[in-house]
């Protein structure tokens, strides 16, 4: 008898730890953030139209300022360089792969030269510092 296997190719490698009770939510929400950053800092400037632009020439006063449309970038690439600096070289390589590229905790530890298992611990360690460095509530 065949057997269907139903995958959620949008999941994250860190969503599959922490529906599986591997990770905290202290730890899924660090790990968030870093990768919420990571994505924030490379996108690009827009390319079309924008339809909420001011008029030009005299803004009416009390009117709403338009931001920068390249401070949320910058802002962003400075917290992931931030975030990236506190954990180090050791912690960042495991993060980064998991986190941001989305490489499965095999995969990373493959790619390291790391033995089987030594992942989801560094991974563990790697989060907490960087729930420190976001400064995020204690479970």
């Amino acid at each position: 008898m065949a057997r269907s296997v139903t995958v959620n190719l949008a999941e994250s490698p860190l969503a599959w730890l922490h529906a599986r009770g591997m990770v905290s939510a202290r730890q899924f929400d660090a790990g968030e953030a870093l990768r919420r950053d990571y994505e924030l800092s490379q996108l690009g400037p827009r390319v079309t139209m924008q339809w909420d632009a001011p008029p030009q020439g005299k803004v009416p006063r009390g009117a709403p300022r338009i931001a920068d449309p390249h401070g949320g970038q910058i802002a962003a690439k400075a917290r992931f360089d931030g975030a990236i600096e506190a954990l180090g070289p050791g912690l960042a390589d495991i993060a980064w792969r998991v986190l941001c590229a989305g490489e499965g905790l095999k995969a990373a530890e493959g790619a390291l030269g790391w033995p089987a298992r030594a992942g989801k611990l560094v991974l563990s360690l790697a989060l907490d510092r960087l729930a420190d460095h976001y400064r995020l509530p204690g479970d």
